[in-house]
């Protein structure tokens, strides 16, 4: 199970790549665009199409194993690797990688994994998209060639002794289109929601967080009233992208008693805040998610930090789990680079007690949303993004089918 052939082509992913930081500082929306120019280095605008490269291994036996490498919807932001071109990539893949791929054997999907994730050349570590897209494609390599699920790969390679494979939660996103396409989200019973995209202090928290609050009763009011069944019970996640600490000028004192009326507000539902502060470097955001996880959890306030910003290797999930910097920390797929990587993450949070939420970007496709939805079941992640898009529907099935049909086939080998 030699690998003969590798084929790359430009892709299209689920979304756009947004310049955060020219976001943040109040571009805004000319229709789809951003007006103004961008902040970001590699942006030729606030709003560009995302793009990815696929990559398709072609073995001795006929099988083709495929991945995609693709990158978050914020790149440059947060600490991540800049702005993802294909058309920079592509030559750059042919001549250094290709002839390294020629031969490989595709046997076992974690040796390889680990030797491409830490490649160097050059004197330089691969972009994370490259490293994620590549070992996507060594995945469903050596799973195809063993006639095994992805999820069924990685547990027998990572030591995960249950036979038993369930469903996990999936969290969808709604993007700016918030009320809509928590519509969408409720009809069809989505696990966890909104989502909401609350970027901007004055245009969607509020000064005073007062825009949000009233989002969340009328998301907990309009669950209430067209969900199909009184037992439907959501988590509702909402993501703040570091505004409740730019509202609040990092007071956590203030901060947490905000958290509380809106958990107070979000009842009989569960809340949780993602990213309530990106203090604009790493230890000091994860002084700050500690301060909050612990000052909440200290008053018995039911509501769950998510960590986000400024945790995005497996090394810095590994620092905010040691240091509880939240309940749950989002491992954002795209920036681990191998996939490898969000193996380990998953299983070390859940270690630590912490929860491990499987995320990724709006900006993925669907090759990559399946390879790391059966990493998320492998592994028993907490919960799992439903990806690519922001239109709510295409992520979400195209996660929950992948969900569905791993989880059966993989338990169907037991009988």
């Amino acid at each position: 199970m030699k690998i003969i052939n590798v084929l790359y082509t430009k892709s299209y992913t689920g979304f756009y790549f947004d310049d955060q930081k020219a976001i943040k500082a109040g571009a805004k929306h000319d229709g789809l665009l951003y007006e103004g120019e961008p902040m970001t280095a590699g942006f030729k605008r606030i709003r560009q199409p995302g793009e990815a490269v696929s990559i398709q291994l072609v073995l001795d036996n006929g099988v083709i194993g495929i991945g995609d490498c693709a990158a978050v919807q914020y790149s440059g932001a947060g600490g991540r690797d800049p702005l993802f071109v294909a058309d920079e990539v592509i030559p750059f893949l042919q001549k250094f990688i290709t002839p390294l791929l020629i031969g490989e054997n595709a046997n076992e999907f974690k040796p390889l994994a680990d030797k491409y994730d830490h490649m160097v050349v050059n004197g330089t570590r691969l972009h994370t998209a490259v490293r994620y897209g590549l070992t996507q494609a060594l995945l469903d390599a050596v799973a195809k060639a063993h006639q095994l699920t992805r999820a069924e790969v990685i547990r027998k390679e990572y030591g995960i002794q249950d036979t038993h494979y369930e469903a996990i939660p999936v969290f969808t996103q709604s993007g700016d289109d918030r009320y809509i396409n928590a519509d969408k989200m409720i009809l069809k019973e989505a696990d966890v929601l909104p989502h909401a995209l609350i970027n901007n202090v004055k245009e969607k928290l509020g000064l005073k967080g007062e825009l949000l609050l009233d989002y969340v009763v009328w998301l907990r009011k309009r669950t209430l009233a067209i969900r199909g069944r009184e037992d439907y019970h959501p988590v509702f996640h909402i993501d703040t992208y570091g505004t409740i600490g730019l509202a609040f000028n990092n007071d956590v004192e203030a901060m947490i008693k905000y958290m509380e009326t809106l958990c107070e507000a979000a009842k009989p539902f569960k809340l949780r805040i993602e990213g309530p502060v990106d203090a604009g470097n790493q230890p000091d955001t994860l002084r700050y998610l500690a301060l909050l996880t612990k000052g909440l959890d200290e008053r018995h306030i039911p509501v769950e930090i998510v960590a986000d910003e400024w945790c995005n290797t497996l090394e810095d999930i590994k620092l905010f789990a040691d240091q509880r910097g939240g309940h749950m920390i989002q491992i954002k797929t795209p920036d681990l680079g191998g996939v490898n990587n969000v193996a380990e993450a998953i299983i070390y949070c859940k270690e630590k007690g912490v929860g491990a939420y499987c995320g990724g970007t709006c900006n993925e496709t669907n090759v990559s949303a399946e390879c790391t939805t059966n990493i998320a079941i492998a592994c028993k992640a907490d919960q799992c993004l439903a990806k690519p898009g922001m239109g709510c529907d295409e992520g979400f099935m195209i996660v929950k089918n992948e969900i569905n049909r791993v989880v059966a086939l993989a338990n169907s080998r037991k009988h």
